[in-house]
Protein backbone atom coordinates (compact mmCIF):
# COMPACT_ATOMS: atom_id res chain seq x y z
CA UNK A 1 0.00 0.00 0.00
CA UNK A 2 2.13 2.89 -1.48
CA UNK A 3 1.65 6.03 -2.43
CA UNK A 4 -0.85 7.10 -4.86
CA UNK A 5 0.13 6.64 -9.02
CA UNK A 6 -0.41 9.96 -10.75
CA UNK A 7 -0.59 10.54 -14.60
CA UNK A 8 -0.18 6.97 -15.89
CA UNK A 9 -1.44 6.27 -19.20
CA UNK A 10 -3.00 9.46 -19.78
CA UNK A 11 -3.71 9.65 -23.21
CA UNK A 12 -4.94 12.97 -25.68
CA UNK A 13 -6.65 15.94 -24.56
CA UNK A 14 -9.22 14.35 -26.53
CA UNK A 15 -9.62 11.35 -24.78
CA UNK A 16 -9.25 13.01 -21.42
CA UNK A 17 -12.58 15.75 -22.63
CA UNK A 18 -14.64 12.35 -23.39
CA UNK A 19 -13.91 10.28 -20.19
CA UNK A 20 -14.52 13.18 -18.12
CA UNK A 21 -18.08 13.47 -20.29
CA UNK A 22 -18.33 9.76 -19.36
CA UNK A 23 -18.27 10.00 -15.87
CA UNK A 24 -20.24 13.46 -15.57
CA UNK A 25 -22.92 11.80 -17.26
CA UNK A 26 -22.98 8.66 -15.48
CA UNK A 27 -22.88 10.17 -11.90
CA UNK A 28 -25.96 12.32 -13.28
CA UNK A 29 -28.08 8.88 -13.97
CA UNK A 30 -27.03 7.87 -10.34
CA UNK A 31 -28.22 11.17 -8.40
CA UNK A 32 -31.40 10.85 -9.87
CA UNK A 33 -31.50 7.21 -9.39
CA UNK A 34 -30.68 7.70 -5.69
CA UNK A 35 -32.68 10.79 -5.27
CA UNK A 36 -36.08 9.41 -6.65
CA UNK A 37 -36.07 5.64 -5.22
CA UNK A 38 -38.05 4.76 -2.25
CA UNK A 39 -35.85 3.27 0.71
CA UNK A 40 -37.92 0.52 1.58
CA UNK A 41 -38.15 -2.06 0.17
CA UNK A 42 -21.19 -16.10 10.96
CA UNK A 43 -22.89 -18.43 9.22
CA UNK A 44 -19.65 -19.48 6.99
CA UNK A 45 -20.85 -20.61 3.69
CA UNK A 46 -20.03 -20.46 -0.09
CA UNK A 47 -21.58 -18.17 -2.58
CA UNK A 48 -24.03 -20.37 -4.34
CA UNK A 49 -25.25 -19.31 -8.77
CA UNK A 50 -23.79 -16.69 -9.67
CA UNK A 51 -20.81 -14.95 -8.82
CA UNK A 52 -18.36 -12.36 -8.70
CA UNK A 53 -15.84 -15.00 -9.90
CA UNK A 54 -17.61 -15.75 -13.06
CA UNK A 55 -18.06 -12.15 -13.98
CA UNK A 56 -18.38 -12.38 -18.15
CA UNK A 57 -15.60 -11.81 -20.37
CA UNK A 58 -17.18 -8.96 -22.15
CA UNK A 59 -16.56 -6.96 -19.55
CA UNK A 60 -13.81 -4.52 -19.71
CA UNK A 61 -11.00 -3.59 -17.57
CA UNK A 62 -11.83 0.53 -17.16
CA UNK A 63 -8.66 1.59 -15.10
CA UNK A 64 -7.29 4.06 -18.16
CA UNK A 65 -5.79 6.46 -15.37
CA UNK A 66 -5.62 7.11 -11.96
CA UNK A 67 -9.30 7.50 -11.01
CA UNK A 68 -10.08 10.78 -9.01
CA UNK A 69 -11.12 10.51 -5.67
CA UNK A 70 -14.52 10.79 -5.30
CA UNK A 71 -16.54 13.93 -3.98
CA UNK A 72 -18.21 13.59 -0.52
CA UNK A 73 -21.12 13.60 -2.72
CA UNK A 74 -20.64 10.48 -4.54
CA UNK A 75 -20.11 8.96 -0.86
CA UNK A 76 -22.93 9.79 0.16
CA UNK A 77 -24.76 8.66 -3.36
CA UNK A 78 -22.55 5.20 -2.86
CA UNK A 79 -24.45 4.87 0.40
CA UNK A 80 -28.19 5.64 -1.34
CA UNK A 81 -27.40 3.49 -4.04
CA UNK A 82 -26.75 0.53 -1.50
CA UNK A 83 -29.96 1.15 0.35
CA UNK A 84 -31.63 1.76 -2.64
CA UNK A 85 -30.83 -2.17 -3.40
CA UNK A 86 -30.53 -3.92 -0.39
CA UNK A 87 -32.44 -1.88 2.48
CA UNK A 88 -35.49 -4.07 3.74
CA UNK A 89 -38.02 -2.04 6.16
CA UNK A 90 -40.30 -5.27 6.91
CA UNK A 91 -42.92 -4.36 9.79
CA UNK A 92 -43.07 -2.83 12.96
CA UNK A 93 -41.01 -3.46 16.31
CA UNK A 94 -42.78 -1.92 19.51
CA UNK A 95 -43.04 1.76 18.85
CA UNK A 96 -40.70 1.41 16.00
CA UNK A 97 -39.34 -0.34 12.92
CA UNK A 98 -37.01 -3.25 11.72
CA UNK A 99 -35.09 -3.76 8.86
CA UNK A 100 -32.26 -5.95 7.69
CA UNK A 101 -30.28 -5.95 4.27
CA UNK A 102 -31.45 -8.47 1.79
CA UNK A 103 -28.01 -10.76 1.20
CA UNK A 104 -28.29 -9.85 -2.49
CA UNK A 105 -29.94 -8.04 -5.35
CA UNK A 106 -32.52 -10.51 -6.33
CA UNK A 107 -33.77 -10.55 -2.68
CA UNK A 108 -33.49 -14.05 -2.05
CA UNK A 109 -33.37 -13.15 1.78
CA UNK A 110 -31.68 -11.73 4.35
CA UNK A 111 -27.90 -11.56 4.89
CA UNK A 112 -26.39 -13.84 7.23
CA UNK A 113 -25.40 -13.20 10.88
CA UNK A 114 -22.46 -11.35 10.90
CA UNK A 115 -22.41 -9.91 6.90
CA UNK A 116 -25.42 -8.14 8.33
CA UNK A 117 -23.72 -6.00 11.46
CA UNK A 118 -20.80 -5.82 8.58
CA UNK A 119 -23.48 -3.60 5.84
CA UNK A 120 -24.55 -1.68 9.07
CA UNK A 121 -21.44 -0.78 9.97
CA UNK A 122 -20.82 0.67 6.75
CA UNK A 123 -24.18 2.45 7.09
CA UNK A 124 -22.86 3.58 10.46
CA UNK A 125 -19.45 4.79 8.71
CA UNK A 126 -21.62 6.97 6.20
CA UNK A 127 -24.07 8.43 8.65
CA UNK A 128 -20.66 9.62 10.39
CA UNK A 129 -19.54 11.49 6.95
CA UNK A 130 -23.03 12.28 6.14
CA UNK A 131 -25.28 12.70 9.20
CA UNK A 132 -28.81 12.43 8.44
CA UNK A 133 -32.29 11.13 10.10
CA UNK A 134 -32.50 8.78 7.13
CA UNK A 135 -29.29 6.99 8.02
CA UNK A 136 -30.04 7.30 11.27
CA UNK A 137 -33.19 6.02 11.50
CA UNK A 138 -32.26 3.24 9.24
CA UNK A 139 -29.47 2.29 11.68
CA UNK A 140 -32.05 1.65 14.63
CA UNK A 141 -34.27 -0.19 12.13
CA UNK A 142 -31.42 -2.54 11.02
CA UNK A 143 -30.57 -2.80 14.96
CA UNK A 144 -34.07 -3.46 15.59
CA UNK A 145 -33.96 -6.65 13.07
CA UNK A 146 -31.14 -8.00 14.59
CA UNK A 147 -32.83 -8.20 18.26
CA UNK A 148 -36.14 -9.43 15.86
CA UNK A 149 -34.16 -12.13 13.85
CA UNK A 150 -31.70 -13.06 16.68
CA UNK A 151 -32.72 -12.26 19.91
CA UNK A 152 -30.31 -10.38 22.23
CA UNK A 153 -27.98 -13.08 23.51
CA UNK A 154 -26.45 -14.94 20.66
CA UNK A 155 -25.22 -18.27 22.57
CA UNK A 156 -26.74 -20.57 20.46
CA UNK A 157 -23.96 -19.35 17.66
CA UNK A 158 -21.18 -21.21 17.64
CA UNK A 159 -18.97 -19.15 16.12
CA UNK A 160 -17.02 -16.38 18.45
CA UNK A 161 -16.08 -14.10 15.81
CA UNK A 162 -19.59 -13.56 14.79
CA UNK A 163 -20.69 -12.82 18.50
CA UNK A 164 -17.73 -10.08 18.69
CA UNK A 165 -18.79 -8.73 15.14
CA UNK A 166 -22.28 -8.60 16.60
CA UNK A 167 -20.88 -6.58 19.30
CA UNK A 168 -18.95 -4.54 17.65
CA UNK A 169 -21.63 -2.99 15.56
CA UNK A 170 -23.76 -2.44 18.66
CA UNK A 171 -21.31 -0.79 20.62
CA UNK A 172 -20.63 1.42 17.35
CA UNK A 173 -24.39 2.03 16.69
CA UNK A 174 -24.43 3.30 20.61
CA UNK A 175 -22.18 5.72 20.24
CA UNK A 176 -24.30 7.20 17.49
CA UNK A 177 -27.95 7.24 18.93
CA UNK A 178 -27.06 6.06 22.84
CA UNK A 179 -29.66 3.36 22.97
CA UNK A 180 -29.26 1.81 25.80
CA UNK A 181 -30.17 -1.22 24.34
CA UNK A 182 -27.47 -1.21 22.25
CA UNK A 183 -25.16 -0.89 24.89
CA UNK A 184 -26.39 -3.82 27.29
CA UNK A 185 -26.40 -6.10 23.88
CA UNK A 186 -22.97 -4.95 23.10
CA UNK A 187 -21.92 -6.08 27.12
CA UNK A 188 -23.88 -8.99 27.17
CA UNK A 189 -22.44 -10.74 24.09
CA UNK A 190 -19.31 -9.79 24.34
CA UNK A 191 -19.02 -10.82 28.32
CA UNK A 192 -20.87 -14.23 26.97
CA UNK A 193 -18.27 -14.33 24.38
CA UNK A 194 -15.56 -13.72 26.48
CA UNK A 195 -16.58 -16.30 29.23
CA UNK A 196 -16.28 -19.04 26.61
CA UNK A 197 -13.36 -18.50 23.75
CA UNK A 198 -10.82 -16.91 26.16
CA UNK A 199 -8.64 -19.89 27.23
CA UNK A 200 -4.66 -19.70 28.73
CA UNK A 201 -4.20 -23.30 29.25
CA UNK A 202 -3.55 -23.65 25.16
CA UNK A 203 -0.82 -21.39 23.59
CA UNK A 204 -0.52 -18.86 26.36
CA UNK A 205 -4.23 -17.22 26.05
CA UNK A 206 -6.20 -16.44 22.94
CA UNK A 207 -9.59 -17.03 21.94
CA UNK A 208 -11.00 -19.70 20.28
CA UNK A 209 -12.52 -19.10 16.96
CA UNK A 210 -15.43 -21.56 17.49
CA UNK A 211 -16.87 -23.31 20.25
CA UNK A 212 -15.03 -26.26 18.56
CA UNK A 213 -12.08 -25.20 20.60
CA UNK A 214 -9.77 -26.34 17.53
CA UNK A 215 -8.46 -22.91 16.29
CA UNK A 216 -7.44 -19.44 17.42
CA UNK A 217 -8.10 -16.74 14.75
CA UNK A 218 -7.24 -13.05 14.13
CA UNK A 219 -10.96 -12.76 12.78
CA UNK A 220 -12.01 -12.88 16.64
CA UNK A 221 -9.34 -11.67 18.60
CA UNK A 222 -8.31 -8.68 16.63
CA UNK A 223 -12.42 -7.05 16.35
CA UNK A 224 -12.42 -8.46 19.71
CA UNK A 225 -9.76 -5.67 20.79
CA UNK A 226 -11.83 -2.97 19.19
CA UNK A 227 -14.80 -4.25 20.86
CA UNK A 228 -13.68 -4.32 23.96
CA UNK A 229 -11.44 -0.90 24.26
CA UNK A 230 -15.16 0.60 22.57
CA UNK A 231 -17.00 -1.05 25.90
CA UNK A 232 -14.49 0.76 27.78
CA UNK A 233 -14.88 4.16 26.46
CA UNK A 234 -18.70 3.99 26.90
CA UNK A 235 -18.88 2.27 30.45
CA UNK A 236 -15.28 3.44 32.03
CA UNK A 237 -14.56 -0.30 33.39
CA UNK A 238 -11.43 -1.06 33.34
CA UNK A 239 -11.53 -4.77 33.04
CA UNK A 240 -12.37 -4.48 29.63
CA UNK A 241 -9.39 -2.43 28.69
CA UNK A 242 -7.45 -5.02 30.76
CA UNK A 243 -8.97 -8.10 28.59
CA UNK A 244 -8.25 -5.62 25.32
CA UNK A 245 -4.34 -5.95 26.10
CA UNK A 246 -4.46 -9.17 26.68
CA UNK A 247 -5.81 -10.41 24.07
CA UNK A 248 -3.39 -7.69 21.93
CA UNK A 249 -0.20 -9.09 23.69
CA UNK A 250 -0.94 -12.38 22.78
CA UNK A 251 -1.83 -11.97 19.33
CA UNK A 252 1.29 -9.67 18.70
CA UNK A 253 3.65 -12.91 20.55
CA UNK A 254 1.82 -15.89 18.34
CA UNK A 255 -0.06 -13.90 15.24
CA UNK A 256 2.20 -10.88 14.27
CA UNK A 257 5.57 -11.32 12.30
CA UNK A 258 7.62 -7.74 13.54
CA UNK A 259 9.82 -8.35 10.29
CA UNK A 260 7.56 -8.34 7.98
CA UNK A 261 4.67 -6.55 9.85
CA UNK A 262 1.87 -9.38 8.20
CA UNK A 263 -0.58 -10.37 10.56
CA UNK A 264 -1.19 -14.40 10.16
CA UNK A 265 -4.87 -15.68 10.24
CA UNK A 266 -4.69 -18.52 12.46
CA UNK A 267 -2.97 -20.90 14.52
CA UNK A 268 -3.84 -24.49 16.20
CA UNK A 269 -3.04 -26.10 19.30
CA UNK A 270 0.47 -27.98 18.06
CA UNK A 271 1.39 -23.56 17.04
CA UNK A 272 1.21 -24.35 13.53
CA UNK A 273 -0.06 -21.34 11.86
CA UNK A 274 -2.72 -22.43 8.82
CA UNK A 275 -3.44 -18.99 7.64
CA UNK A 276 -1.77 -15.81 6.34
CA UNK A 277 -3.31 -12.66 6.23
CA UNK A 278 -6.34 -11.09 4.82
CA UNK A 279 -7.64 -7.87 4.59
CA UNK A 280 -9.98 -7.86 7.11
CA UNK A 281 -7.41 -9.53 10.09
CA UNK A 282 -4.86 -6.96 9.01
CA UNK A 283 -7.24 -4.32 9.32
CA UNK A 284 -8.58 -5.11 12.71
CA UNK A 285 -5.46 -5.88 13.88
CA UNK A 286 -4.60 -1.78 12.80
CA UNK A 287 -7.53 -0.73 14.51
CA UNK A 288 -6.45 -2.59 17.32
CA UNK A 289 -3.54 -1.13 17.89
CA UNK A 290 -5.17 2.74 16.75
CA UNK A 291 -7.47 2.29 19.98
CA UNK A 292 -4.31 0.90 22.37
CA UNK A 293 -1.95 3.54 21.90
CA UNK A 294 -3.16 6.28 24.25
CA UNK A 295 -3.95 3.84 26.93
CA UNK A 296 -0.59 1.93 26.82
CA UNK A 297 1.92 4.54 25.71
CA UNK A 298 4.94 2.73 27.27
CA UNK A 299 3.84 0.20 24.00
CA UNK A 300 4.76 1.16 20.50
CA UNK A 301 1.46 0.38 19.15
CA UNK A 302 2.04 3.08 16.93
CA UNK A 303 5.23 1.55 15.34
CA UNK A 304 3.06 -2.16 15.23
CA UNK A 305 0.41 -0.38 13.95
CA UNK A 306 2.69 0.92 10.87
CA UNK A 307 4.28 -2.03 10.11
CA UNK A 308 1.07 -3.48 9.65
CA UNK A 309 0.09 -0.92 7.38
CA UNK A 310 3.17 -1.34 5.64
CA UNK A 311 2.37 -4.71 4.70
CA UNK A 312 -1.47 -4.19 3.56
CA UNK A 313 0.03 -1.39 1.37
CA UNK A 314 3.46 -3.70 -0.03
CA UNK A 315 1.84 -7.25 -0.16
CA UNK A 316 -1.98 -7.30 -0.10
CA UNK A 317 -2.35 -5.26 -3.24
CA UNK A 318 -2.16 -6.03 -7.18
CA UNK A 319 1.40 -4.44 -6.93
CA UNK A 320 2.76 -3.10 -4.18
CA UNK A 321 0.88 0.76 -3.48
CA UNK A 322 -1.85 -0.36 -6.00
CA UNK A 323 -4.96 -1.51 -6.10
CA UNK A 324 -6.49 -3.99 -3.13
CA UNK A 325 -6.91 -7.81 -3.73
CA UNK A 326 -10.13 -8.68 -4.68
CA UNK A 327 -10.46 -11.45 -2.62
CA UNK A 328 -13.01 -13.35 -4.24
CA UNK A 329 -13.17 -16.87 -3.06
CA UNK A 330 -16.31 -17.27 -1.58
CA UNK A 331 -19.46 -14.94 0.43
CA UNK A 332 -17.12 -14.74 3.22
CA UNK A 333 -14.11 -13.39 1.53
CA UNK A 334 -15.44 -10.60 -0.67
CA UNK A 335 -16.34 -8.15 1.55
CA UNK A 336 -13.31 -8.38 4.20
CA UNK A 337 -11.83 -4.99 2.25
CA UNK A 338 -14.60 -2.89 3.69
CA UNK A 339 -13.53 -3.87 7.24
CA UNK A 340 -10.14 -3.09 6.11
CA UNK A 341 -10.81 0.01 5.23
CA UNK A 342 -13.13 0.83 8.29
CA UNK A 343 -9.96 -0.06 10.62
CA UNK A 344 -7.01 1.33 8.17
CA UNK A 345 -8.75 4.60 7.68
CA UNK A 346 -9.46 5.50 11.22
CA UNK A 347 -5.94 4.95 12.23
CA UNK A 348 -4.33 7.03 9.38
CA UNK A 349 -7.06 9.80 10.67
CA UNK A 350 -5.96 9.27 14.12
CA UNK A 351 -2.12 8.76 13.51
CA UNK A 352 -1.92 11.75 11.58
CA UNK A 353 -0.37 9.45 8.45
CA UNK A 354 -2.35 10.40 5.72
CA UNK A 355 0.58 11.48 4.47
CA UNK A 356 2.05 8.43 3.69
CA UNK A 357 -0.76 5.99 3.35
CA UNK A 358 -3.28 8.75 2.69
CA UNK A 359 -2.65 8.67 -1.45
CA UNK A 360 -2.86 5.03 -1.50
CA UNK A 361 -6.33 4.92 0.44
CA UNK A 362 -7.48 7.37 -1.90
CA UNK A 363 -6.60 5.78 -5.35
CA UNK A 364 -8.15 2.48 -3.89
CA UNK A 365 -11.65 4.74 -2.99
CA UNK A 366 -11.21 6.56 -6.59
CA UNK A 367 -10.37 3.25 -8.17
CA UNK A 368 -14.01 1.25 -6.82
CA UNK A 369 -15.74 4.53 -7.29
CA UNK A 370 -14.48 4.28 -11.03
CA UNK A 371 -15.84 0.63 -11.37
CA UNK A 372 -19.65 1.14 -10.75
CA UNK A 373 -21.93 -0.66 -13.21
CA UNK A 374 -25.09 1.32 -14.23
CA UNK A 375 -27.15 1.68 -11.29
CA UNK A 376 -23.79 2.66 -9.08
CA UNK A 377 -23.09 -0.37 -7.56
CA UNK A 378 -19.35 -1.60 -6.91
CA UNK A 379 -18.30 -4.30 -6.34
CA UNK A 380 -15.26 -6.39 -4.77
CA UNK A 381 -13.35 -6.97 -8.39
CA UNK A 382 -11.56 -3.01 -8.61
CA UNK A 383 -9.94 -3.86 -11.78
CA UNK A 384 -13.06 -4.78 -13.82
CA UNK A 385 -16.22 -2.95 -14.26
CA UNK A 386 -18.97 -3.85 -12.07
CA UNK A 387 -21.60 -6.60 -13.91
CA UNK A 388 -24.92 -4.98 -14.83
CA UNK A 389 -26.50 -8.25 -15.42
CA UNK A 390 -25.42 -10.50 -12.72
CA UNK A 391 -26.85 -11.39 -9.24
CA UNK A 392 -24.72 -8.99 -7.01
CA UNK A 393 -24.49 -9.71 -3.11
CA UNK A 394 -24.98 -6.93 -0.16
CA UNK A 395 -22.01 -7.57 1.16
CA UNK A 396 -19.19 -7.48 -1.55
CA UNK A 397 -20.77 -4.64 -2.60
CA UNK A 398 -20.10 -2.95 0.94
CA UNK A 399 -16.61 -2.65 0.16
CA UNK A 400 -16.31 0.10 -2.66
CA UNK A 401 -18.75 1.98 -0.16
CA UNK A 402 -16.81 1.71 3.25
CA UNK A 403 -13.57 2.99 1.46
CA UNK A 404 -14.85 5.63 -0.28
CA UNK A 405 -16.61 7.11 2.65
CA UNK A 406 -13.75 6.32 5.62
CA UNK A 407 -11.36 7.88 3.09
CA UNK A 408 -12.77 11.45 4.07
CA UNK A 409 -11.87 10.82 8.01
CA UNK A 410 -8.07 11.88 7.00
CA UNK A 411 -9.45 14.46 4.53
Amino acid sequence: MKRRIMNRYFKLYEQEVNLFLYRSKQLAVILILATSSVFTSCKKEHVSGKSAANASSTITNVRLAAAPFPAKSEALVAMQVYNNHFYNQYGTYGPSYKAYYWKDDGHTGRMDFWTQQEAIETLIDAYNLNPSTDFLNKIQYLYNGVRDGYGTLWSNNIYNDDVVWGSLMCIRAYHITNDGGQLDMAKNNFNMMWNRAWDTSVLGGGLWWNTNNNTKNTCVNAPAVICAMLLYQATGDSSYKTKAKLIMDWMVARLYDANTGEVKGAIIPNGTITEGALSYTQGTFIGACDLLRSEYPSVDYLGTGKKAMDYAMSSLCSSAGGILNDENGNGDTQGMKSIFARWACQFVQHTGTAGTYGGWLDLNAGQAWSIRNSSGLMWNIWGTRTSDTQVLNAFQTTCGVSMMNNAYLYH
